[in-house]
Protein backbone atom coordinates (compact mmCIF):
# COMPACT_ATOMS: atom_id res chain seq x y z
CA UNK A 1 0.00 0.00 0.00
CA UNK A 2 1.10 3.76 -0.84
CA UNK A 3 0.84 6.44 1.80
CA UNK A 4 1.22 9.89 2.14
CA UNK A 5 3.09 11.45 4.88
CA UNK A 6 4.00 14.99 5.95
CA UNK A 7 7.07 15.78 6.43
CA UNK A 8 6.84 15.41 10.12
CA UNK A 9 5.55 12.00 10.29
CA UNK A 10 8.30 10.41 7.88
CA UNK A 11 11.09 7.91 9.28
CA UNK A 12 13.86 9.70 7.88
CA UNK A 13 16.30 6.63 8.85
CA UNK A 14 14.37 4.06 6.84
CA UNK A 15 14.02 6.82 3.98
CA UNK A 16 17.25 6.47 3.49
CA UNK A 17 17.88 2.94 4.08
CA UNK A 18 15.22 2.97 1.08
CA UNK A 19 17.26 4.70 -1.02
CA UNK A 20 20.39 3.68 -0.18
CA UNK A 21 19.11 0.10 -1.28
CA UNK A 22 17.37 1.23 -4.53
CA UNK A 23 19.03 0.36 -7.84
CA UNK A 24 18.77 3.59 -8.61
CA UNK A 25 20.31 5.15 -5.65
CA UNK A 26 21.87 9.22 -5.86
CA UNK A 27 21.86 11.79 -3.53
CA UNK A 28 19.41 14.18 -4.53
CA UNK A 29 16.92 11.97 -2.62
CA UNK A 30 18.73 11.36 0.95
CA UNK A 31 16.55 13.01 3.60
CA UNK A 32 19.50 15.50 4.57
CA UNK A 33 19.61 15.72 0.71
CA UNK A 34 16.17 17.03 0.69
CA UNK A 35 16.11 18.86 3.94
CA UNK A 36 18.58 21.54 2.31
CA UNK A 37 16.73 21.99 -1.22
CA UNK A 38 13.07 21.82 -0.47
CA UNK A 39 12.39 22.38 3.46
CA UNK A 40 9.43 20.77 4.59
CA UNK A 41 9.23 18.34 1.76
CA UNK A 42 6.72 15.65 1.72
CA UNK A 43 7.20 11.60 0.91
CA UNK A 44 5.27 8.55 -0.88
CA UNK A 45 5.81 5.52 0.93
CA UNK A 46 4.98 2.05 0.09
CA UNK A 47 4.62 -0.22 2.58
CA UNK A 48 7.86 -0.56 5.47
CA UNK A 49 9.58 1.70 2.98
CA UNK A 50 10.15 -0.52 0.14
CA UNK A 51 9.89 2.31 -1.61
CA UNK A 52 9.83 5.98 -1.42
CA UNK A 53 9.11 8.85 -3.78
CA UNK A 54 9.78 12.75 -2.65
CA UNK A 55 7.18 15.18 -3.35
CA UNK A 56 8.86 18.48 -2.88
CA UNK A 57 5.66 20.53 -1.97
CA UNK A 58 5.10 24.31 -2.41
CA UNK A 59 2.20 26.88 -1.42
CA UNK A 60 1.03 29.80 -3.62
CA UNK A 61 -2.14 31.53 -3.36
CA UNK A 62 -2.81 28.77 -0.76
CA UNK A 63 -2.97 26.66 -3.22
CA UNK A 64 0.15 23.52 -2.93
CA UNK A 65 1.61 21.93 -5.70
CA UNK A 66 4.82 20.20 -6.46
CA UNK A 67 7.90 21.79 -8.26
CA UNK A 68 11.50 20.58 -8.89
CA UNK A 69 13.68 22.21 -6.32
CA UNK A 70 16.96 23.98 -7.86
CA UNK A 71 20.00 21.34 -7.16
CA UNK A 72 17.92 18.51 -7.68
CA UNK A 73 18.19 17.71 -11.05
CA UNK A 74 16.09 14.23 -11.02
CA UNK A 75 13.96 12.72 -8.39
CA UNK A 76 11.06 10.45 -8.31
CA UNK A 77 10.81 6.52 -7.44
CA UNK A 78 13.55 4.53 -5.16
CA UNK A 79 12.42 0.91 -4.70
CA UNK A 80 13.94 -1.97 -3.66
CA UNK A 81 11.70 -3.67 -5.32
CA UNK A 82 11.61 -4.41 -8.92
CA UNK A 83 11.36 -0.96 -10.66
CA UNK A 84 8.80 -1.64 -13.36
CA UNK A 85 6.81 0.95 -15.22
CA UNK A 86 3.71 0.05 -13.45
CA UNK A 87 5.15 0.67 -10.14
CA UNK A 88 6.18 4.16 -11.40
CA UNK A 89 2.49 5.06 -12.74
CA UNK A 90 0.95 3.60 -9.31
CA UNK A 91 3.21 6.35 -7.31
CA UNK A 92 2.14 8.89 -9.70
CA UNK A 93 -1.54 8.00 -9.43
CA UNK A 94 -0.84 8.56 -5.82
CA UNK A 95 0.13 11.89 -4.84
CA UNK A 96 -2.91 13.59 -3.13
CA UNK A 97 -5.42 15.40 -5.22
CA UNK A 98 -4.54 18.44 -3.02
CA UNK A 99 -1.51 19.34 -5.02
CA UNK A 100 -3.55 20.68 -7.76
CA UNK A 101 0.00 21.28 -9.81
CA UNK A 102 2.64 18.80 -9.89
CA UNK A 103 5.94 19.56 -12.36
CA UNK A 104 8.42 17.40 -11.41
CA UNK A 105 11.63 15.69 -12.61
CA UNK A 106 12.06 11.73 -12.42
CA UNK A 107 15.34 9.81 -12.56
CA UNK A 108 16.56 8.05 -15.89
CA UNK A 109 15.42 4.53 -14.49
CA UNK A 110 11.46 5.67 -13.95
CA UNK A 111 9.56 5.07 -17.00
CA UNK A 112 6.58 6.52 -17.83
CA UNK A 113 3.69 5.82 -20.17
CA UNK A 114 3.42 8.95 -22.11
CA UNK A 115 -0.23 7.73 -23.07
CA UNK A 116 -1.15 8.59 -19.46
CA UNK A 117 1.12 11.62 -18.31
CA UNK A 118 2.36 15.12 -19.88
CA UNK A 119 5.72 13.66 -20.07
CA UNK A 120 9.10 16.11 -21.68
CA UNK A 121 12.11 13.93 -22.13
CA UNK A 122 15.73 15.54 -21.08
CA UNK A 123 18.85 14.83 -21.64
CA UNK A 124 21.77 14.19 -18.99
CA UNK A 125 25.15 13.34 -19.96
CA UNK A 126 27.13 10.68 -17.96
CA UNK A 127 31.06 9.16 -18.37
CA UNK A 128 31.90 5.53 -16.83
CA UNK A 129 34.90 5.99 -15.07
CA UNK A 130 35.94 2.27 -15.00
CA UNK A 131 38.28 2.40 -17.59
CA UNK A 132 41.81 3.87 -17.70
CA UNK A 133 42.74 7.24 -18.00
CA UNK A 134 44.64 6.10 -21.14
CA UNK A 135 41.71 4.72 -22.53
CA UNK A 136 39.03 7.31 -21.51
CA UNK A 137 41.68 10.22 -23.10
CA UNK A 138 41.50 8.31 -26.54
CA UNK A 139 37.55 9.32 -26.46
CA UNK A 140 38.82 12.70 -26.44
CA UNK A 141 37.63 15.19 -29.20
CA UNK A 142 40.33 17.13 -30.84
CA UNK A 143 38.99 19.72 -29.33
CA UNK A 144 39.40 18.86 -26.25
CA UNK A 145 43.00 18.22 -26.47
CA UNK A 146 43.36 21.23 -28.51
CA UNK A 147 42.37 23.20 -25.01
CA UNK A 148 44.24 20.72 -22.63
CA UNK A 149 47.32 21.74 -24.47
CA UNK A 150 46.32 25.48 -24.75
CA UNK A 151 45.92 25.58 -20.88
CA UNK A 152 49.38 23.58 -20.21
CA UNK A 153 50.55 26.87 -22.40
CA UNK A 154 49.02 29.25 -20.42
CA UNK A 155 50.67 28.00 -17.65
CA UNK A 156 47.09 26.86 -15.80
CA UNK A 157 47.77 24.62 -13.11
CA UNK A 158 44.44 22.72 -10.37
CA UNK A 159 43.63 24.30 -7.80
CA UNK A 160 42.32 22.71 -4.61
CA UNK A 161 42.74 25.34 -1.92
CA UNK A 162 39.25 27.52 -3.17
CA UNK A 163 37.00 28.45 -1.61
CA UNK A 164 32.95 28.07 -1.46
CA UNK A 165 32.61 32.34 -1.82
CA UNK A 166 35.21 31.63 -4.78
CA UNK A 167 33.22 29.68 -7.00
CA UNK A 168 30.08 31.17 -6.16
CA UNK A 169 31.32 34.80 -6.67
CA UNK A 170 32.77 33.25 -9.78
CA UNK A 171 29.59 31.67 -11.60
CA UNK A 172 27.48 34.50 -10.17
CA UNK A 173 29.55 37.07 -11.86
CA UNK A 174 29.81 35.78 -14.99
CA UNK A 175 26.73 32.91 -16.37
CA UNK A 176 24.82 33.59 -13.56
CA UNK A 177 24.79 37.11 -14.29
CA UNK A 178 23.67 36.61 -17.68
CA UNK A 179 21.17 34.21 -17.27
CA UNK A 180 19.65 35.54 -14.19
CA UNK A 181 17.56 32.34 -13.14
CA UNK A 182 18.97 32.69 -9.39
CA UNK A 183 17.92 34.65 -6.65
CA UNK A 184 19.78 35.81 -3.37
CA UNK A 185 17.46 33.26 -2.04
CA UNK A 186 18.53 30.23 -4.14
CA UNK A 187 22.34 31.67 -3.94
CA UNK A 188 22.20 31.46 0.28
CA UNK A 189 20.60 27.60 -0.86
CA UNK A 190 23.65 26.69 -2.53
CA UNK A 191 26.41 28.26 -0.34
CA UNK A 192 24.50 26.50 2.37
CA UNK A 193 24.41 23.29 0.25
CA UNK A 194 28.07 22.89 -0.72
CA UNK A 195 29.58 23.86 2.67
CA UNK A 196 27.19 21.04 4.00
CA UNK A 197 28.47 18.24 1.64
CA UNK A 198 32.08 19.32 2.07
CA UNK A 199 31.78 19.23 5.99
CA UNK A 200 30.26 15.43 5.75
CA UNK A 201 32.87 14.80 3.18
CA UNK A 202 29.97 14.42 0.49
CA UNK A 203 31.50 16.64 -2.42
CA UNK A 204 35.08 17.97 -4.05
CA UNK A 205 35.75 21.49 -4.71
CA UNK A 206 38.04 22.50 -7.20
CA UNK A 207 39.26 25.25 -9.21
CA UNK A 208 41.93 26.06 -12.26
CA UNK A 209 43.75 29.41 -13.21
CA UNK A 210 46.53 30.41 -14.47
CA UNK A 211 47.15 32.98 -11.45
CA UNK A 212 47.97 31.85 -7.85
CA UNK A 213 45.38 32.15 -5.66
CA UNK A 214 42.26 33.56 -8.69
CA UNK A 215 40.62 30.32 -10.31
CA UNK A 216 39.80 31.04 -14.13
CA UNK A 217 37.22 27.77 -13.66
CA UNK A 218 36.08 26.24 -11.05
CA UNK A 219 33.50 23.76 -10.08
CA UNK A 220 31.86 21.71 -7.59
CA UNK A 221 31.35 17.81 -7.65
CA UNK A 222 28.54 15.57 -5.72
CA UNK A 223 29.41 12.48 -4.20
CA UNK A 224 28.03 9.51 -3.47
CA UNK A 225 28.29 5.68 -3.55
CA UNK A 226 28.65 5.36 -7.58
CA UNK A 227 28.69 9.04 -8.88
CA UNK A 228 30.71 12.72 -9.04
CA UNK A 229 27.58 15.02 -10.32
CA UNK A 230 28.85 18.46 -11.31
CA UNK A 231 26.55 20.28 -9.38
CA UNK A 232 27.97 23.81 -10.33
CA UNK A 233 30.37 24.86 -12.54
CA UNK A 234 31.88 28.35 -13.32
CA UNK A 235 34.17 29.72 -15.86
CA UNK A 236 35.43 33.90 -16.42
CA UNK A 237 34.18 34.82 -19.36
CA UNK A 238 37.40 37.08 -19.56
CA UNK A 239 40.15 34.48 -20.00
CA UNK A 240 37.85 31.65 -20.69
CA UNK A 241 40.04 30.86 -23.57
CA UNK A 242 42.98 29.36 -21.90
CA UNK A 243 41.47 25.66 -21.20
CA UNK A 244 41.04 25.82 -17.58
CA UNK A 245 37.69 24.25 -17.68
CA UNK A 246 38.98 21.71 -19.61
CA UNK A 247 42.10 21.27 -17.72
CA UNK A 248 40.08 21.12 -14.35
CA UNK A 249 37.72 18.05 -15.93
CA UNK A 250 40.17 16.18 -17.30
CA UNK A 251 41.84 16.33 -13.79
CA UNK A 252 38.85 15.01 -12.48
CA UNK A 253 39.04 12.02 -15.18
CA UNK A 254 42.32 11.34 -14.07
CA UNK A 255 41.94 11.00 -10.65
CA UNK A 256 39.27 8.55 -10.56
CA UNK A 257 39.90 6.93 -13.81
CA UNK A 258 39.90 2.97 -13.13
CA UNK A 259 36.84 3.00 -10.42
CA UNK A 260 33.55 1.79 -10.53
CA UNK A 261 32.17 5.66 -10.81
CA UNK A 262 30.15 7.85 -13.10
CA UNK A 263 31.16 11.44 -14.00
CA UNK A 264 27.14 13.45 -14.21
CA UNK A 265 27.59 15.97 -16.20
CA UNK A 266 23.89 17.05 -15.00
CA UNK A 267 22.85 19.06 -18.18
CA UNK A 268 22.99 18.74 -21.70
CA UNK A 269 19.40 19.80 -23.11
CA UNK A 270 21.95 22.60 -23.91
CA UNK A 271 22.91 21.89 -27.51
CA UNK A 272 26.53 23.35 -26.65
CA UNK A 273 26.72 22.15 -23.41
CA UNK A 274 25.83 19.10 -24.57
CA UNK A 275 28.55 18.77 -27.11
CA UNK A 276 31.14 20.01 -24.83
CA UNK A 277 30.43 16.76 -22.60
CA UNK A 278 30.60 14.88 -25.34
CA UNK A 279 33.92 15.94 -25.88
CA UNK A 280 35.08 13.91 -23.00
CA UNK A 281 33.50 11.16 -24.02
CA UNK A 282 30.44 11.58 -22.24
CA UNK A 283 26.97 9.74 -23.39
CA UNK A 284 23.24 10.87 -23.39
CA UNK A 285 20.84 9.59 -20.61
CA UNK A 286 17.58 10.51 -20.89
CA UNK A 287 14.90 11.09 -18.00
CA UNK A 288 11.39 12.48 -17.77
CA UNK A 289 9.80 15.57 -16.50
CA UNK A 290 6.07 15.09 -15.83
CA UNK A 291 3.32 17.71 -15.54
CA UNK A 292 -0.01 16.76 -14.23
CA UNK A 293 -2.30 19.75 -13.90
CA UNK A 294 -5.43 19.95 -11.62
CA UNK A 295 -5.76 23.87 -11.55
CA UNK A 296 -7.67 26.35 -13.55
CA UNK A 297 -5.28 27.84 -16.46
CA UNK A 298 -5.45 31.51 -14.81
CA UNK A 299 -3.02 30.45 -12.36
CA UNK A 300 0.42 30.68 -12.79
CA UNK A 301 3.25 29.28 -10.58
CA UNK A 302 7.00 30.34 -10.17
Amino acid sequence: MIRYLRHSAIDKNRWDQCVAHSVNAIVYAYSWYLDLVSPGWDGLVEDDYTSVFPLPRRRKFGIYYLAQPNFAQQLGLFTTRILSQELVTSFLHAIPSKFRLAEISLNSFNKVDPGIFRVISRINHELELVRTYEELNRNYSQNTRRNLRKAIDAGVSIQRKISVDELIGLFRSNYGKREGKLNYKDYLVLQNLIGHCLNRSAGLLIGAGAREGRPDAAAFFLRDARRYIMLLGATDYATRENGAMFLLLDSVIREFASQPLLLDFEGGNDPNLGRFYKSFGARETRYSFVRIFRIPKLFTFA
